[in-house]
């Protein structure tokens, strides 16, 4: 494999290891985040103090995806992926004291080191595929990103079954022992092999650079904030929740469900570009991202519509689950979308400033997402959650209306 490698063109090498390296990264990312979920439920925790455990996971994503898109341009793409490579091994690895030391706030702080290093993975690796696209390629730009977006959910999804299944063979440490040793030769592996300027910006930003000043980056940051937080605002906590306590799911039937919704997602996500071509022969523009956000908007207003007339139980949650897979499908075609816009408006020139300023909005919509969804659900329930998800999916439609048509 290695002797193939090493015939290929340098763009398509130099793919191959930043794939390689977020596929990694993703894998153990979902596996801890389940492993973390079930660990502390045998320990007693109910499901809204399980998710404020991830809070600082979602917050320094904000702060990390401003800050590591100037580094990335100053310093390198190839070192802001791999401090991230090697700070999710820190995070590990502060899992493995006694169990009495795994207090809330210790565990958030390994969680606020993971987020850390899952943006500036997620960063980095977004703005390479920039760098290795020749100018003018848009089709081809647009596959590339759907590809590495797409499999990076399918990955996080396959994670959660890792992360349930180490924890069953292995236990919490045993589990935590071996993601971090196989992730420790990955990252060492990448500092060896990974090109040492990619992604520099030849004209040094100032840190004064760090907000983009593109008219049609801040739009798309603004639609990429209230998309992110119309899913999170039913998906994160209130999702789960319910389908345990009225569904009567166990944990391994919610987690198993949640994990195969995220591979069937990151699968659409891969295949978007086949999706959208109907649209138009070139590589869409902020006209698919209004289509394709006007559709979803109408998806968790059907569904809340569904539940609040009250019909039998097995009918509201048939409506449930096949809104929630429809939503999923509808959802991921948007994130692809956007997820290839953000790097075909980017500049050349310092790449990740651009990237890194659009992801800090989609940590700051997951953020938001995630408290209001563990805050709405308990004083007035999912349908409320469905109600907002719409209300926020309205303003994604609205804000796309001044994305730039080619």
């Amino acid at each position: 494999m290695f002797a193939t490698m090493r015939t290929l063109p340098t763009e398509i090498r130099q793919y191959l290891i930043v794939t390689g390296n977020y596929w990694a990264f993703t894998l153990t990312d979902g596996a801890l985040r389940m492993l973390v979920v079930l660990h502390f439920h045998q320990l007693g925790y109910s499901p809204l103090a399980i998710a404020m455990l991830f809070v600082f996971y979602e917050f320094f994503g904000v702060v990390t995806n401003l800050v590591g898109g100037y580094l990335g341009a100053r310093l390198g793409l190839n070192l802001t992926m791999n401090i991230g490579l090697g700070l999710q091994v820190v995070a590990l690895l502060m899992l493995l004291v006694p169990s009495v030391w795994l207090t809330v706030p210790w565990v958030m702080a390994a969680q606020a080191v993971s987020g850390i290093a899952k943006d500036l993975n997620k960063m980095s690796a977004k703005s390479s595929v920039k760098m290795l696209v020749a100018k003018g390629e848009e089709g081809r730009l647009y596959k590339y990103i759907a590809v590495l977006t797409g499999s990076k959910n399918a990955l996080k999804g396959a994670g959660f079954f890792l992360g349930g299944a180490l924890l069953a063979l292995m236990g919490f440490q045993g589990a935590i022992v071996l993601m971090a040793t196989l992730l420790a030769a990955v990252w060492l592996m990448s500092i060896i092999k990974l090109k040492q300027d990619l992604g520099k910006a030849k004209n040094k930003p100032k840190f004064s650079e760090l907000f983009s000043k593109s008219r049609a980056i801040n739009i798309l940051s603004a639609a990429r904030m209230c998309l992110f937080a119309a899913r999170d605002v039913w998906f994160v906590v209130a999702l789960p929740v319910y389908l345990a306590s009225q569904f009567g799911w166990d944990h391994t039937a919610v987690g198993g469900f949640l994990a195969l919704w995220v591979i069937g997602y990151g699968a659409v996500q891969s295949v978007a570009p086949r999706i959208t071509r109907s649209q138009s022969a070139s590589a869409p523009d902020g006209r698919a991202a209004l289509l394709w956000a006007c559709l979803l908007t109408f998806i968790p207003a059907v569904i809340a519509l569904i539940m609040a007339a009250d019909y039998s139980p097995s009918y509201s949650q048939g409506a449930l689950l096949l809104g929630l897979l429809l939503f999923g499908g509808v959802f991921a075609v948007n994130s692809s979308l956007h997820s290839y816009l953000i790097v075909s408006y980017a500049s050349d020139d310092g790449v990740s400033l651009d990237v890194g300023f659009y992801y800090m909005a989609n940590a700051m919509g997951r953020l938001l997402g995630t408290l209001l969804s563990g805050w709405v659900y308990q004083q007035f329930g999912l349908i409320a959650c469905l109600w907002i998800s719409t209300l926020l999916l309205g303003i994604t439609a609205v804000i796309s209306v001044w994305l730039p048509r080619r």
